[in-house]
């Protein structure tokens, strides 16, 4: 089938809206028709030429919903009709990393995705009989896509899809930093570096632990009013003495449970060494960029202090994201905030542009259905 799609013909350079062919999906794969992507700064991440791992030609996008049109043979999980959210971290529930409850990093089909490559290693977008690159295992700025199951969570269809969409990456991965990496206890106190998607995810997380205090650290004020909307008790707007003005907000010792959400490592640095002497966890979940290191001073270890990595904040994304979306359904999570702009396909370059400017939240992609 015909579809437009945006492609990313070159590094640095905007993305291009176009005629591409899709095939149809094979075994173990599924047809989506997309409804909704937000842009996510992954996308820009890659399109910019920073991301060591990054490829091109390939459709960006991965922050999507969407309902199923076709499924291949053997697919049971999903059928004709139902609403999904894509997954870039899929769950086979077979592999090692699935049967352990301490990771969500699937191992099934990781080599191929890194390569741009459906599970068989072939892709089922082509122009003129060239291959494109799918990204990230889902390629959904894009009308149409074809996906591994694996890779597809099935979703209340109760959902509205512009909504649903940030739960396939920036808002789960934060709420899941608080819900499942750190595993915030009830009457804690909590420092979230960062108020984007993820940092207010974490924020929101914190809350639905039962975090007593939440701090959140962010320069632009319009974005601490929105962590406030989400549960923070304390705002900062960060900079150089951010570490000294936490200490001294927790009476010297620094929070139980620290998040960094920005992808800086002198942040990512403060969140280590806010957190408490003894027992406090700072958990890195921004993207840092090619060649960098975080710089820590072995004491702040020595004396008790923890770093735990967190990927998609935890989440086991079939089992789990669909759970997310029930609480969001039964008001514990306020998504429409976070909504900044509502954007076409051909406008997916500005969606760009708003990140550049830090102007709302996240910019969402309607196709409309």
């Amino acid at each position: 089938m015909k579809i437009r799609a945006a492609v990313l013909e070159e590094f640095g350079r905007p993305l291009e809206v176009q005629e591409l062919d899709l095939a149809e999906p094979k075994a173990g794969e599924v047809l989506v028709r997309l409804v909704a992507c937000g842009v996510c700064h992954t996308d820009l991440y890659t399109a910019s030429g920073a991301d060591p791992s990054g490829y091109a030609p390939t459709v960006l996008g991965h922050e999507g919903a969407g309902v199923v049109e076709r499924v291949g043979d053997g697919v049971g999980s999903v059928g004709p009709g139902d609403h999904v959210v894509t997954l870039f971290s899929p769950q086979c529930r077979e592999c090692t990393h699935c049967l352990d409850p301490r990771t969500n990093l699937c191992l099934a089909i990781r080599e191929q995705q890194n390569q741009g490559l459906l599970p068989d290693g072939t892709t089922r977008l082509s122009r003129d009989g060239e291959p494109i690159r799918h990204f990230m295992g889902t390629s959904t700025f894009a009308e149409y896509t074809v996906m591994p199951e694996i890779a597809l969570a099935k979703i209340s269809p109760e959902a509205p899809l512009d909504r649903a969409c940030v739960f396939a990456c920036g808002l789960s991965t934060g709420l899941g930093a608080a819900l499942n990496t750190a595993k915030v206890e009830p009457g804690s106190t909590c420092v979230v570096f960062g108020a984007g998607l993820v940092g207010l995810g974490a924020v929101a997380g914190c809350r639905l632990s039962g975090a007593e205090r939440i701090l959140c650290v962010d320069p632009a004020e319009q974005r601490l009013e929105l962590a406030r909307g989400q549960g923070a008790t304390d705002t900062l707007a960060g900079g150089p003495e951010v570490v000294e003005q936490i200490l001294e907000l927790t009476g010297g010792f620094g929070a139980d449970y620290t998040f960094e959400a920005t992808g800086r490592v002198d942040v990512m640095r403060q969140a280590v060494e806010s957190a408490r002497m003894g027992w406090g966890l700072a958990t890195v979940c921004g993207v840092a960029g090619k060649g960098e290191t975080l710089d820590v001073v072995p004491r702040y270890l020595i004396t008790g202090r923890r770093v735990a990595g967190s990927s998609f904040g935890g989440v086991k994304g079939r089992d789990q994201v669909p759970l997310l979306i029930d609480r969001y359904l039964a008001g514990d999570i306020d998504v429409d905030p976070l909504i900044s702009h509502t954007l076409t396909l051909d406008d997916v370059n500005r969606g760009f542009d708003l990140m550049h400017a830090q102007d709302g939240i996240r910019s969402v992609i309607s196709f409309g259905g």
